[in-house]
């Protein structure tokens, strides 16, 4: 159980050669109790394939120390990977208990069927770390009460240290350890100040959601797709079209709605290149999941 968490967890860093210095990722991932690809099958023999949140918490533990050990040994060849970092959204599920663990600011919302009406009602189960919510600024705050530059707000969006939005993540081992926050890393991640304790963390947050004959669907998706559409709009998208293709749908929309905030044509973004886009929208990742109950009591997940 502890490996395949692990494993897929340690998605949310692993493409981030080639990358450019300060890249960030947005991961989201979805296993179930016997999912495709191994999954949960991979079960350890400390945790008897049982999932708790401890066993969770030590999955994203051993894969952030895994990160950090990398840019250790990378630090003399590729320091630049210090400013590495990724969110990461992971969904798990086991005995008809939906577990949710977040770092960064991915959502994930489920589509709840509202008894016989034919509606359906968005309800978030994750938590978000990003200085633009004013409970995460609080939080920093009193974290690191004699740092009055713990956040700073820039061109009107609030930055911890005046440089990242999201508080906790994968890698970013520039803000957690001093030894990689100095030269020969780009002059725009190095601290003014002596780093005494950590900035950000990778503890994620764990939520907890007992799965309901009424659950239809999940949404998990990283901020781009929450920046443009709200979980209403996203959550009636999947609802009012085929299962088919739901995901795509939802980037389709986020991308004609950024579109339109730019009084632009949606074709003619699509046309302006990848690494010019991120200055009109940011990365989208999206994993929709339809809820099959009678595979689930039999501990199966497989429909997405």
């Amino acid at each position: 159980m502890l490996q395949a968490l692990m494993n897929m967890i340690s998605l949310c860093w692993k493409p981030f050669g080639g990358q450019d210095v300060g890249e960030r990722y947005d991961s989201v991932s979805v296993i179930g109790s016997h999912s495709g690809g191994g999954g949960i099958e991979a079960v350890s023999a400390e945790t008897e394939g049982v999932v708790t949140t401890d066993t969770i918490q030590r999955a994203f533990r051993e894969t952030e120390e895994g990160f950090t050990a990398l840019v250790s040994r990378l630090w003399s060849t590729r320091p630049s990977i210090a400013t590495v970092g990724s969110c990461c959204l992971v969904g798990v599920i086991f005995q008809r208990t939906l577990f949710i663990a977040n770092l960064g600011d991915s959502r994930v919302v489920l589509g709840k069927k509202v008894g016989n009406t034919g509606g359906i009602a968005p309800i978030q189960l994750s938590t978000e770390h990003n200085a633009n919510i004013e409970a995460v600024r609080q939080e920093l705050k009193e974290l690191h009460p004699n740092d009055p530059q713990i956040v700073v707000l820039k061109h009107g969006v609030w930055r911890v240290k005046g440089i990242i939005q999201v508080s906790r993540s994968i890698g970013d081992v520039y803000l957690k350890y001093s030894q990689y926050n100095r030269e020969p890393i780009n002059e725009k991640f190095r601290l003014p100040e002596p780093m005494n304790m950590p900035i950000l963390t990778a503890v994620p947050t764990i939520l907890s959601h007992q799965l309901h004959p009424d659950d239809s669907f999940l949404i998990f998706a990283s901020d781009g797709l929450w920046e443009h559409l709200t979980n209403e709009k996203a959550v009636d998208i999947v609802h009012s079209h085929p299962r088919a293709g739901s995901a795509k749908r939802l980037v389709k929309a986020a991308l004609q709605e950024a579109a339109r905030k730019r009084e632009m044509r949606y074709s003619d973004l699509c046309k302006i290149d990848k690494k010019v886009r991120r200055h009109f929208h940011d990365d989208i990742t999206v994993i929709v999941l339809f809820l099959k109950h009678d595979l689930i009591s039999r501990g199966f997940v497989r429909d997405q």
